[in-house]
Order: structure tokens, then sequence, then C-alpha cells
């Protein structure tokens, strides 16, 4: 394949809620194979379901692009958040380090755990329903309910403040940029977290509370100094910045999905128990959450996938919305079946010791919005056509723009 030839990644799409038709095409006909990333280097693309699974569970590929040869995915000099130097994130991120952090945190993020916090979700949930029912039809359901909820839930369980959301919602934009920041601004960007979150991890030590941060706090400061400081203010960080990143997307993209064909709705409307399955199969088609579809390996040995040798030093990425739509694991796979036997084997929340830690909340906050939506606005629509929809564009969390709705 010639320089020329490779092909320019994020493909375009149709329309904001449908895939770009070139990944169906390349997991069909070339699973594996070169694009060209918005800094100009080139990158491998890996579209079927069992090699993305492979390489997203297997430990010897990091994902880790701050090393030789890594390609650079962002405009910016330091080729965006995964190829950035930070103190703590490196030691959290691979091997030993990383398995002592997810022990660490893991009895925070059980499913049982969770659940628990089903009542507070709802109650947040219902309490900003009203504020937006207050305000009157149409309304934005993106900024009355999409991003707060899950900021107020995230700094609720890690003990920050959530009047702060402005803050951590800019933050998270210019961290995670492609196109839009410059490296200037991403570098202020991380000062300033920073400099928030040692103060708010100040604060919580002199005065802890029944939240994460201070229990890790007191970790840190008891028990032989199992989080660094800056490992320390790096999880908080992230936790923040996933916490409420992610699952604001993930609202505002399942009521879209749902809306735009309403008999999904209105499935749920008359079946309540279908609210698992439902939240699962939007997991699973939507394409929109990530603009490059997945977190980049580093591959450190050659791999064989697909039958295709690929060598060591590539930069791989596993595109999630295209393994999630693989006819091989998930027969009829662009139907939206609630009832799907297999639909939660999605590859959304990732695999292997990467498995995103905080999905039994995110599942638990989608399952409540589209719950309490479903029973307190049966009547819910799209104020526009869905193929009005527009993307977020610039970083690499996409998702939509505002999504308006009435009642």
């Amino acid at each position: 394949m010639t320089a020329d030839a490779i092909p320019e990644f994020p493909f375009d799409r149709p329309t904001a809620l449908e895939p770009p038709p070139q990944l169906a095409e390349l997991r069909e006909r070339c699973p594996v194979s070169h694009v060209r990333l918005p800094s100009g280097d080139v990158a491998t693309l890996v579209t079927r379901y069992d090699d993305a699974r492979a390489v997203m569970a297997d430990p010897r590929f990091s994902r880790n692009l701050a090393r030789e040869g890594a390609a650079r995915l962002a405009t910016t000099k330091d080729g965006g958040l995964f190829g950035r130097r930070r103190e703590g994130a490196m030691e959290i991120g691979e091997g030993q380090g990383h398995m002592r952090w997810r022990r660490l945190l893991s009895r925070w993020f059980t499913a049982r755990k969770m659940e628990v916090w089903r009542p507070r979700v709802q109650a947040m949930t219902d309490d900003l329903l009203d504020a937006m029912l207050a305000k009157g039809s149409p309304g934005n359901l993106s900024a009355g309910l999409a991003l707060p909820l899950p900021v107020r839930v995230i700094c609720a369980l890690v003990g920050a403040p959530s009047e702060d959301q402005d803050k951590f919602a800019h933050w998270s934009r210019v961290m995670l940029t492609l196109t839009r920041f410059t490296q200037e601004e991403v570098d202020q960007a991380y000062r300033e977290f920073n400099a928030y979150v040692s103060d708010l991890v100040d604060r919580n030590r002199a005065d802890p509370g029944d939240d994460l941060l201070s229990e890790l706090t007191q970790i840190t400061d008891t028990e032989d100094g199992r989080l660094s400081q800056g490992e320390l203010i790096a999880t908080v960080r992230g936790l923040l910045l996933a916490g409420h990143e992610t699952t604001s997307n993930m609202i505002a993209i399942m009521t879209a999905m749902l809306l735009a064909d309403r008999s999904r709705f209105e499935d749920v409307i008359d079946d309540p128990d279908l609210i698992p399955g439902t939240v699962e199969e939007v997991l699973r088609l939507d394409s929109t959450l990530s603009v490059i579809g997945g977190v980049p390996r580093f591959l450190t040995e050659e791999v064989e996938l697909s039958e295709v040798r690929v060598p060591a030093g590539t930069t791989l990425i596993p595109n999630i919305p295209a393994a999630n739509r693989d006819p091989g694991k998930f027969p009829d796979p662009d139907r939206f079946d609630p009832r799907r036997e297999n639909n939660a084997q999605h590859l959304t929340f990732g695999a292997g010791k990467h498995y995103c830690l905080g999905q039994p909340l995110a599942r638990v906050e989608l399952q409540v919005v589209l719950g309490t939506l479903t029973r307190r606005l049966p009547e819910l629509r799209l104020r526009d056509s869905a193929d009005d929809l527009k993307l977020r564009v610039g970083g690499m969390s996409g998702g939509l723009q505002d999504v308006w709705v009435t009642w």
C-alpha cells in the first residue's frame, strides 16, 4: 500500500448515529489495515471482534505511547493523551503498578456496591429532571441531565464538589484533544487540573469523609505509601475525567438512539424488564463515543491477527464499534435487539486487565436514566430529526452536541 493510498482516519460518517461504512468494509475485506491519524502518523486498525479482544486482553501490549516509534494521535507535540509523560499515571497504567492500583480501587466499584448507590443515583436523576421539566418543553437533555448527573455521582463518590462541573468539562475537552487545542492549552489544563486535585487531596486528608478519596488518602499515609502523591493525583484526575466524560456522552447517545427509532423507547415503556438489555444494545451499537474507536496499543512483539503478521513497534487501534458489529460474534449485528443473549459481551468497556473499573457504576446510571425517562416522560421525542444531530469534533472523546427533546 502506497502512502497516498492510506486512508485518513477517523472516517466520515453518513449521519451522527450511523457508523462509517468503511468499518464494515474493512472488517470484511481487510480486517488489519493501515490508517493515517490526525497527527499524520500511521497506525494499524483492527476491526474484527476476536482480534480486537485479543489485543486488548494481551498484557504484552502497552497503552503507553510515550515511547520511541509510537504513533502520535493528536496534532499536539505530545501526540495526545496516551503519548504524554505524566508523573504517577505511568506507574498505575502498566504492569505490577496497574494491578496494585486495581486492587486498591476495585472494592469500591463492585456491582454489589454500585447497587447500593442506585437509590442515590435515582434521587439525583429525579432532582435534575424536575428542574428540566420546570423550564418547560423543549429542553436540552445534554445540559439538563446528561452532563450534570454523572458529575454529581462521581463527585459524591470521590469526594469533590459537584459545582465544579464546568471546570471538569473544560479540562476534559482540552486534555482529550485531537485537533482542537494547542500544546500550550493542553499543558495549562494539566497544570490547573493537577493543582485542583492536589488541593482536594490536602483538604480531604485534613478533614476525611466517607468517600473514595478520603480512603485513598489514608491508605497513602498509613500503608507504606501504597499510592504516592503523584499516583494519587493521577488516580483522582482520571476518575473525575472518565467518571463523567464517557457516561455523560453515553446518556445523550442512548436517548438519541432510542428516540431516533421510537419503537425502541416504546418497547421499554411497555416492558421495563427490557431496561438492562436495552442499555447493553445501546452500548454495543454506539459508534460515536470514541472518535478513534478504542484505546491504542503499542506492540512490544510481533502478533498475528486474521492471518496477518503485525510487527513489533506497531501502534495498533482495536476499533470497538467495528468489533461490536462483527457478524462472527453477534448474528444480524446491525439489528437492535434488547433480548439478544450475548449483547453484554460487547467490548465497549474493554477487556482483560484494563477492563473498565467503573463499568458497574456506568450501567447503573444508564439504567436509572432510561427507567426514569420512560416512566416519567412517555411522550418524550427528539425536537429535531435524528439526521440533524451533530457530533462533537476535535477530540478523542466524541459523542453528540446538544440533544434537544420535547415532551
